[in-house]
C-alpha cells in the first residue's frame, strides 16, 4: 500500500552548520537561473490538438493542450495541495518549502518536473487566452463592419425617404404657387365684373378681393332690384 506524501516527511535531528553568506546570497540567483534553464526547454506557443469545449474549465484547456501528469503524479497542482494541507500549512514558508522537496524527493519526484509542469500549464492558459482574445477582437472587427453596413443602409434609406418628402413638399409648393397666381388673375376678373356691374345696383353682389366662402354670391331671386 502506497504511503500519502505527507509520510514521507523525514526529519534530522543533527544540527546542521549555519550556511555562509556567500551560500545565502547565491541561492537565489542559483535557483533563479535553474528555473529560468527548466522554462527555456519548454515551448513558448502551446500547441492545441483539441478544442477547448468548456472554456471556463482550466482542466478543458489541459486536456486540449495535451498537459499530463509526470509518472511520479506530482504536479504544480499537486503540490500547491501539499502546500496547503493541514499537515504544513500553518508552518513557516522555509518550514513548508523544505518539508515539500523532502517528500518529492522521497518520492523520485524531481522538483525539475513539477516546475516543468507549472510552465507548460502557464504556457497554455498564455497561449489560450491569446487565442480567446484573438477571437474576441476579431469578432469585435466583424460587428464593427456590421454595423457600419447597417448605418449606412439607414443613412441611404434616411436619404431616400427625405428626398422623397422634399419632391412631396416641391410638387405642394409648385401647385400652391400655381394657385395664388389664378387666384391673383381671379381677384383682377372679379373687380373688373364688379366695377361693370356697379353701375346698375345699390347693393354689388359680386364677390372681390378675399378666398371665395362656401355660397357663392346670392341667389338671384333676393339680389336687388336693378337701379
Amino acid at each position: 500500500m502506497s504511503k500519502k506524501w505527507y509520510n514521507l516527511f523525514v526529519s534530522v535531528d543533527s544540527p546542521s552548520e549555519a550556511p555562509s553568506e556567500n551560500a545565502q546570497s547565491e541561492a537565489p540567483a542559483s535557483a533563479a537561473q535553474a528555473i529560468a534553464d527548466i522554462a527555456a526547454t519548454v515551448a513558448h506557443e502551446t500547441k492545441f490538438t483539441a478544442p477547448v469545449t468548456n472554456p471556463g474549465s482550466v482542466e478543458d484547456i489541459y486536456r486540449a493542450a495535451e498537459i499530463q501528469a509526470p509518472a511520479h503524479g506530482f504536479t504544480i497542482m499537486k503540490v500547491a495541495e501539499m502546500l496547503h494541507s493541514e499537515h504544513i500549512r500553518n508552518l513557516p514558508k522555509d518550514v513548508k518549502r523544505s518539508s515539500v522537496l523532502v517528500a518529492l524527493e522521497a518520492a523520485g519526484a524531481p522538483i525539475q518536473d513539477v516546475i516543468e509542469d507549472a510552465v507548460r500549464r502557464d504556457r497554455a492558459l498564455d497561449t489560450f487566452e491569446r487565442v480567446q482574445e484573438r477571437s474576441v477582437t476579431d469578432l469585435e472587427a466583424r460587428k464593427t463592419k456590421e454595423n457600419q453596413d447597417i448605418q449606412a443602409e439607414m443613412d441611404r434609406i434616411v436619404a431616400e425617404h427625405r428626398s422623397r418628402m422634399q419632391a412631396n413638399n416641391d410638387e405642394v409648393a409648385k401647385e400652391k404657387e400655381k394657385f395664388f397666381a389664378w387666384r391673383l388673375k381671379k381677384q383682377e376678373e372679379e373687380q373688373k365684373i364688379s366695377d361693370t356691374v356697379s353701375y346698375f345696383v345699390t347693393e354689388n353682389p359680386i364677390t372681390t378681393g378675399g378666398p371665395a366662402s362656401g355660397t357663392e354670391g346670392t341667389p338671384s331671386g333676393s339680389r336687388s332690384a336693378a337701379k
